[in-house]
């Protein structure tokens, strides 16, 4: 079967669901538009008789898991596809950053990041309904209200649903040029809070500065630093008045790392810090985290399964790396293989030019059929 030609043949359709979706923005923090553009895609992944499972949130939008079954006799593994409906782009931005297409360009709010990724699901469980091509596996699609803040019911949803799961394709788009994603980074944010004791700036003997004690820590674990881990130290404060010795002070310092090596060797300079100004104190936290997405045996078999669908579609299929996280790296967390970016090609994340390239969005939704087939021909 040429799912190329079948999805060249329907462009028209994807165009249309994407433009549909895009013009209902939907801002991570706006529960009510996350939750109306969510309810849009779900009705269209119902109109094909998958089913659906809708899990209620107070506080975010509401998260739901698409279900379709494989061939009678098929075995019991299930394949998991990440996709997410929320954007970063507040209710309103459509003014600014209409909805066109130029050329090959697709641009809009949230067209790439990643609204063409749940177009991409919803038109892959077409076609596998429209041409009666019953998968070898069973198949779920999530759909994350969440993804662009930090959201823990989003992430352990993932992971319960991954560890369900034999292997794991998240629609994030593609890297520049339409490369997949089969590392990501890591992240840390650390918390340092520095306790010292007040005094007149006249008289400082008497006092113990804990901003004096708060950056010879940060001087500390910069040197941390390498080609692999990056430092950034994003917010900081501390004091009163410029003629008073600063009793406390704090610090949140992002870490960016590519192992789970790298990220215990952090943990561990940052549980070991001694104080650097006699009778101060400092205390490491931790504020947030993602989990590296390493590649592993099982991402290396996602990717050779992915090259060979990409053969039969006459395309070829590099492999890179993001600094960035994703929900495939919540997944991979899990312990589970992962192969990201499997989303269209496109450029302009989170800035006023987002844009997905037409002929991507169609070449993907193929690939994307072809493996949730599991068969080829």
């Amino acid at each position: 079967m040429d799912y190329r030609l079948y999805f060249k043949s329907r462009q028209g359709e994807l165009v249309g669901l994407l433009k549909d979706l895009v013009q209902l923005e939907s801002p991570t923090a706006d529960k009510k538009a996350v939750d109306a553009c969510s309810a849009r895609a779900v009705a269209r992944f119902q109109s094909l008789g998958a089913k659906i499972t809708r899990l209620p949130q107070a506080n975010v939008g509401d998260f739901h898991l698409v279900e379709w079954p494989p061939r009678a006799g098929a075995g019991g593994d299930r394949v998991l596809v990440l996709t997410h409906v929320d954007t970063v782009w507040p209710t309103g931005r459509l003014a600014q950053m209409p909805f066109y297409i130029e050329g090959d360009k697709i641009f809009g709010p949230g067209v790439l990041d990643m609204k063409a990724g749940l177009v991409m699901a919803y038109a892959a469980l077409r076609a596998l309904s429209d041409l009666n091509r019953k998968p070898e596996r069973r198949i779920a699609v999530f759909i994350n209200s969440s993804e662009e803040s930090a959201c823990s019911a989003a992430n352990e949803a993932i992971k319960s649903e991954a560890r369900r799961s034999a292997a794991v394709f998240c629609l994030e788009p593609a890297l520049p040029g339409g490369a997949l994603k089969i590392q990501r980074k890591g992240r840390l944010v650390l918390r340092l809070d520095a306790a010292g004791r007040a005094a007149h700036a006249a008289q400082p003997e008497r006092g113990v500065s804990a901003i004096e004690e708060l950056l010879g820590q940060v001087r500390k674990l910069s040197g941390l630093r390498s080609k692999d881990v990056s430092l950034n130290v994003g917010r900081i404060g501390g004091g009163d008045k410029a003629n008073v010795v600063p009793e406390a002070a704090w610090a949140e310092l992002d870490f960016r790392f590519w192992t789970l090596a790298q990220k215990k060797k952090i943990l561990a300079a940052a549980r070991s810090l001694s104080p650097v100004v006699r009778g101060a104190k400092t205390r490491a936290t931790v504020a947030g985290e993602t989990p590296p997405m390493e590649r592993t045996p099982g991402s290396d078999r996602l990717l050779a399964e992915a090259r060979a669908a990409a053969a039969e579609l006459g395309l070829t299929l590099a492999a890179g790396r993001a600094c960035g996280g994703s929900d495939g790296s919540i997944a991979a967390g899990a312990g589970v293989p992962v192969l990201d970016g499997l989303g269209p090609d496109g450029d302009g994340i989170h800035a006023a030019d987002e844009h997905c390239l037409l002929s991507s969005l169609v070449e993907r939704a193929a690939l994307l059929t072809v493996l949730l087939a599991g068969t080829r021909g």
